[in-house]
């Protein structure tokens, strides 16, 4: 059966945070006034407002004692705020509450994606309004990002343009060039990114704005397909699933590190320093490079693929600097004066 809603509207979390907020400075102007009268100038149901003044009973200020908490009183069936906690009272930011949200406020501004920029400027300029001399000097808050270049995809998301990229793909390591239809700006991770449709890839894709070498904004409009839809980043942009290949790694102390930067499926603890860590990755590629830069203290367990991989690529590497290089040219100057070629033979001994 469905509960009716309240009479009001609205029960989402922000309806209900005005309403406490409001509900205080009202019980504190109608001290023991009946429930039903208020719930009635209230607009919400008798049993909705017993559940606001159970929650009022949590809150306070901080320290959350009993002499910090919201307190009330009551005689039947009608309530009486005894202690409010300070709601009473209109709020003052002190210097650093007024700083902290001038910050915060500025680095919202500067994130791409932030789909209305001008309530965020209007919301900044009353609080520094407001605020006065508490802020001090004005805040200069700058993203860790190619500022000229997400500008650049920022003009094309809002213009509704499409763009022609240079893009790096780390994964397979090449860089491509390709035309994409912007849809939104997004910072994930403290890294920005413009989602798109790609039209060399024919789907949605992620493109990291500080490894696009190039953007060139074109003439033409960006025609995302109907059937494009953005990517769900509620748990970040790589997303393991069981399609992916699992690669599993004995890692030593040095290397544990592993465990707390990627997502991983298992991490078992093994024999003295030994851990055994099996993590999905996007291909086999991107992991010969990855456990080729970690060092002696890996060792693939599996795929069985990718163990021959990194061991083919490691006997390569060794191979190259086993053989001699090629005979030198009596002619050079450099077989001539050693000095030419190592300038340190020639420098005197201290």
């Amino acid at each position: 059966m469905t509960r009716p809603a309240a009479r009001g509207g609205s029960r989402t979390s922000a309806d209900r945070l005005a309403r406490l907020l409001n509900l205080v400075p009202y019980l504190l102007a109608r001290p023991g006034i009946a429930i039903a009268e208020a719930a009635a100038d209230l607009g919400v149901t008798e049993r909705q407002l017993r559940e606001d003044l159970e929650l009022l009973w949590v809150c306070g200020l901080p320290g959350y004692g009993p002499g910090d908490l919201i307190d009330m009183a009551f005689d039947g069936d009608r309530v009486t705020i005894t202690y409010d906690a300070g709601i009473d009272r209109p709020l003052r930011l002190t210097p650093d509450e007024a700083l902290a949200l001038v910050v915060a406020l500025r680095m919202l501004a500067e994130t791409p994606g932030v789909a209305n920029r001008e309530a965020v400027e209007r919301a900044l300029a009353k609080i520094e309004n407001a605020a006065g001399d508490l802020v001090g000097a004005p805040v200069a808050v700058r993203l860790p990002a190619d500022t000229r270049k997400v500008a650049e995809l920022r003009v094309a998301v809002e213009s509704g343009r499409a763009l022609r990229i240079t893009y790096y793909t780390a994964a397979r390591d090449e860089t491509t060039d390709r035309v994409v239809d912007p849809l939104r700006m997004l910072m994930v991770g403290g890294r920005g990114y413009v989602e798109a449709w790609c039209r060399r890839a024919e789907g949605m894709r992620l493109f990291r704005a500080d490894r696009i070498d190039a953007v060139t904004l074109l003439d033409e409009p960006a025609r995302v397909p109907p059937q494009a839809r953005p990517h769900d980043l509620t748990e970040g942009v790589f997303r393991p699933s069981p399609d992916l290949p699992l690669v599993t790694l004995r890692i030593g102390r040095g290397e544990r590190w592993i465990t707390e930067y990627y997502p991983c499926e298992r991490v078992e603890e093994g024999d003295g320093d030994q851990w055994l860590v099996s993590l999905r990755v996007t291909d086999l590629a991107w992991a010969r490079r990855f456990v080729l830069g970690l060092g002696p203290d890996v060792t693939v367990v599996a795929p069985a693929e990718l163990a021959t991989q990194v061991h083919a690529a490691a006997v390569a590497a060794l191979d190259a600097y086993a053989t001699p290089p090629p005979p030198r040219d009596p002619a050079d100057p450099a077989v001539a004066d050693p000095a030419v070629a190592d300038p340190a033979v020639a420098a005197p001994t201290q």
